[in-house]
């Protein structure tokens, strides 16, 4: 007998419509005198060979593979193009990040997000294992940099880095985003701030009722920064509002990042700033604090919650959730390839932890919490509910 006897096993007819396609489903078992060696598609596994066969239709044996299906030259060369173009797939994913990241600062060069995502890029570079390129996407309260987010592929190669709460927030409230919250699926807040109103040290007042009186009595005479669209633009239009001073008498300098805002008042070009206490610590000696947005009082600042320092005019204001700083990507890359997403949030989770980095974040008073996607998510909506019932005032 010769070492290996063919035989042909047929199973039951296809209907007349199919017999061309499976060509009778004629399976070939090749046995060998010390045992049966299923000879599959070009020696690919079995779980592997069932699953091209499930393409063909069930078998009574699936495990039996080498059909005449098979030996005809151009069924072969279609059913491995299929396999390879899966297997392809599969190692492509397994691959991310192929190529460099691009992360998206929606502000100037030198503010807080920007400080936040120089900080964190070269570490998360390192945990993902290629290189990662800061660029700057100012404008429009971080609309221009959150449309370039979107507008780009959804492959998770372009990520946001941002002051969510309030910006983001105000750009769809206020600045006619076509998108909405939902739109993006955030990776971590890591950086949370409160509010500082800090005069220029150079300034005569005394307190926040003497700030606000000459702002009232004196028209066009005080200047003001703010960060187009903060929480502290806010704030300086929710004092005036709560005390009937009209939006006109403060003269209310609007920046598009947070270094430009700080530079105005450090160098003494406006009277006072509303803006995030912990990114304001580089020009802590050209301010003089005068209250925090907060229910506590800040220490490090000797700065008193600012409905303590309004007492004496016997009012209360509201008080605004501060600036919460992190990344995101598109919820479209988040649904289309979550594995991937699955990898940019172990990669930002581990360069938290690393002892090197934190240090260097403390030098540079950066915040650090690892908080993860979710919390982060439960923020932005519950921000967007308290903004929403005062963002109005912007517009004034």
């Amino acid at each position: 007998m010769e070492e290996d006897q063919i035989y042909a096993a047929k199973v039951p007819r296809a209907p007349p419509a199919d017999r061309n396609k499976l060509n009778d489903k004629r399976f070939i078992i090749r046995e060998r005198q010390r045992g049966v060696e299923h000879r599959g598609i070009l020696g690919l596994s079995v779980a592997v060979q069932t699953e091209a066969q499930a393409m063909f239709g069930k078998v009574k044996h699936p495990e039996i593979i080498g059909s005449s299906l098979f030996c005809n030259p151009i069924s072969r060369w279609l059913i491995v193009s299929m396999l390879f173009g899966v297997i392809s797939s599969s190692i492509l994913a397994q691959e991310y990040p192929g190529k460099p990241l691009t992360m998206v600062v929606a502000f100037g060069v030198g503010g807080s997000a920007d400080r936040m995502t120089r900080a964190m890029s070269a570490q998360v570079s390192k945990e993902l294992g290629q290189p990662i390129h800061v660029i700057n996407k100012k404008g429009a309260g971080t609309l221009l940099g959150a449309n370039y987010v979107l507008a780009e592929p959804h492959d998770g190669y372009t990520l946001l880095a941002n002051t969510f709460s309030p910006y983001l927030l105000n750009t769809i409230l206020e600045g006619n985003a076509a998108y909405t919250i939902d739109d993006f699926a955030y990776i971590n807040f890591q950086w949370f701030d409160e509010d500082l109103i800090a005069l220029y040290k150079g300034s005569p007042f005394r307190d926040l009722p003497e700030l606000l009186d000459e702002i009232r009595t004196k028209p066009k005479t005080v200047k003001a920064s703010v960060v187009r669209g903060s929480a502290g633009h806010l704030m300086a239009k929710l004092l005036l509002e709560t005390l009937g001073i009209p939006q006109g008498n403060l003269n209310l300098v609007t920046y598009n990042s947070g270094g430009q805002a700080r530079a105005a008042v450090a160098g003494g070009v406006v009277d006072f700033i509303v803006i995030s206490a912990k990114g304001s610590e580089p020009i802590r000696e050209y301010l003089r604090p005068l209250a925090i947005v907060s229910a506590q009082a800040d220490e490090s600042w000797k700065a008193p919650p600012i409905n303590e320092a309004l007492k004496p005019l016997g009012i209360k204001v509201p008080l605004l959730p501060g600036s919460a700083r992190g990344f995101a990507t598109t919820a479209v890359f988040k649904r289309r390839h979550p594995e991937r997403f699955e990898k940019l949030i172990s990669a930002f989770k581990r360069a938290l932890e690393n002892g090197e980095l934190q240090q260097q974040l403390d030098k540079a008073d950066i915040g650090k919490r690892w908080i993860g996607p979710e919390d982060s998510r439960e923020i932005m909506k519950d921000s967007f509910d308290i903004f929403k019932n005062y963002s109005h005032l912007l517009k004034l």
